[in-house]
């Protein structure tokens, strides 16, 4: 089985797209009936933007034989800036109540989640603070006339839209770093029952590339999959279009980004999203701004993962300039992207005012950008090279590190070695309550899970543990305390059943010493050992392909095939 390349395999056949795909890719190069005058025309380019999606199959799949994964992240970036910035904004416009209610107005609202949400949001450390998980979505729709005109592929005005960019931003419970994780568009994976909130239609459950997930019912759905794909809880989410992305970079006033050569994205066969730039450093705004982030004819080897790469450094670009302030001084400016952020976004229920959005924006604006890091999550080819999975080990140990809170750029202080506590409760006395955490909305909960672990602790010699029988979701076995004097009585435990310290956690919210037996632990009464290459980690794996948020001198290599 093919595993994935940070650089790709050049010798890897790929199935040329279909002109009339649609997607946010960078589509066959074709006139998209824009003026002469418009944002991003050139001459050479014949007016064009970009058509359809070059490489979606016939049957909006999202996925593609013998092909590379697709995933732009595009829209990410402008979302999350937007959500930033734009309720930056409003803290400093003055506009009065008057605008802040219009700006509540714009914003298009959905519930959270869609499936059966038995997971649930991580308790508080020791200091009472909980990390914050945001999904941010990159839809396709062709639902307006700019938006056709953006994307092309006028024929799929009334399709469903494709979440075709999907990142989960995950900022620390301190605060002290941000990690962000796309996934390739066409990974396969369980898209749970989802129900639409307008429509009342169940969809079952299915597998599926990752980005139609959308399709049944909205973004709650997609939020839905991630938690059961990742088991991480997801606080919200937010949505944004072609349209926004375009307004939103307007807004912004140009974003730098780096080529190492001419690159013109355009081909023989139609392919191309229309960018043409000359070698080095130039800002991108608006429809150009588009075009790099949809570009994967032009950089590297042409594939999504280059695309990808071109994507996080425009991001990074971005944050670096909104934390100098360079683009937040002219109250005109900031208030169109005010306007523009909060027209383009749809949010979850959970972060329906512009208050809130403030709110996130100030947890967001506290990470030095010297600990953002941006992954891709590791990806194979399936056997027959139909679509993508997640990489075994690589993936989940990318996953493990965001639950358990632990930075993807291996920088988090290193705690001092210190002596474990010794127990301060003999076994026999200790109070313990087990759970069943094994309630997974697509494999289904586990009967007795609870039961065969507190039995097992019985023959250990605890023989006052009992059991919770309300069944919970999570992905990883844990015990969680509240005061400090009873770690060492919980390590312990832990050493007993064969777990890690890792599983071992204090929580402010805790009322006693609890065990959750989660989903790394379905069957059997003793502990599942880990292959070596699932052991926790402190960093994210190499073929994560992670960008530091620093990182100024970063430039997209371009394919020799598109240059001028």
């Amino acid at each position: 089985m093919r595993q994935s390349s940070v650089r790709g395999d050049r010798s890897r056949r790929r199935r040329e797209p279909d002109a009339q795909e649609p997607g946010w890719d960078d589509g066959p190069y074709q006139d998209q009936g824009l003026p002469p005058d418009a944002p991003g025309w050139t001459p050479a380019a014949g007016g064009a933007v970009s058509s359809g999606d070059g490489d979606t199959p016939a049957d909006g799949g999202g996925h593609r034989k013998g092909g590379r994964p697709r995933g732009g992240k595009g829209r990410k970036v402008l979302r999350w800036t937007a959500l930033t910035v734009a309720v930056l904004i409003v803290g400093g416009a003055g506009a009065g109540y008057w605008y802040y209610e219009h700006l509540n107005a714009n914003l298009r609202k959905a519930p959270r989640s869609l499936s059966g949400d038995g997971l649930k949001k991580p308790d508080p450390n020791a200091f009472g603070q909980s990390p914050l998980n945001i999904l941010l979505l990159g839809s396709d729709g062709r639902n307006s006339k700019k938006n056709i005109e953006l994307g092309g592929a006028r024929q799929d005005a009334d399709r469903k839209p494709l979440a075709d960019v999907q990142m989960l931003l995950h900022v620390s419970a301190d605060r002290s770093n941000m990690s962000v994780i796309s996934i390739p568009r066409d990974t396969r994976v369980t898209i749970p029952e989802c129900t639409d909130p307008k429509t009342h239609k169940v969809y079952p459950q299915t597998s599926a590339a990752i980005n139609e997930s959308l399709q049944h019912g909205g973004p709650g759905c997609t939020l839905a999959t991630w938690q059961e794909l990742t088991g991480i809880y997801i606080d919200h989410f937010m949505m944004v279009d072609f349209a926004g992305v375009v307004d939103m970079a307007d807004a912004i006033g140009g974003v730098p980004v780096c080529v190492d050569k001419n690159v013109y994205s355009h081909d023989s066969k139609g392919h191309g999203s229309g960018l043409r730039m000359e070698k080095g450093t130039h800002p991108v705004k608006g429809v150009q701004a588009l075009q790099w982030l949809r570009t994967r004819y032009g950089f590297e080897d042409n594939t999504d993962i280059g695309r990808a790469k071109a994507q996080h450094m425009y991001m990074n670009s971005m944050v670096r300039q909104l934390k100098a302030g360079t683009k937040l001084s002219n109250p005109g400016q900031l208030r169109d992207l005010a306007e523009a952020a909060t027209k383009a976004l749809t949010v979850d229920d959970g972060l329906d005012t512009v208050k809130k959005l403030y709110d996130l924006g100030g947890d967001l604006s506290r990470v030095p950008t010297k600990r953002i890091t941006m992954v891709t999550m590791p990806w194979q080819y399936s056997p027959d090279e139909s679509y993508v999975m997640p990489k075994p080990g690589d993936a989940e140990a990318t996953f493990g590190l965001l639950r358990n809170d632990t930075a993807l750029d291996g920088k988090d202080k290193k705690k001092k070695a210190t002596p474990d506590p010794e127990p301060s409760t003999p076994k026999g006395r200790l109070k313990v309550v087990v759970q069943n955490g094994t309630n997974s909305t697509v494999n289904g909960p586990v009967s007795g899970r609870a039961s065969v672990v507190q039995q097992r602790l019985s023959g250990l010699g605890y023989s006052a543990a009992g059991t919770d029988t309300a069944l919970t979701t999570q992905a990883d076995t844990t015990i969680t305390y509240r005061d400090k004097e009873q770690r060492g009585d919980a390590l312990a435990l832990a050493k007993a059943l064969g777990l890690p310290k890792s599983a071992v956690r204090e929580s402010s919210s805790a009322t006693g010493m609890r065990l959750v037996v989660g989903n790394d632990w379905r069957n059997g009464s003793a502990y599942p050992k880990k292959s070596g290459e699932e052991k926790a980690a402190d960093k994210a794996p190499d073929s994560a392909d992670a960008l530091n948020g620093e990182d100024s001198k970063a430039c997209m290599k371009v394919n020799p095939q598109y240059t001028f």
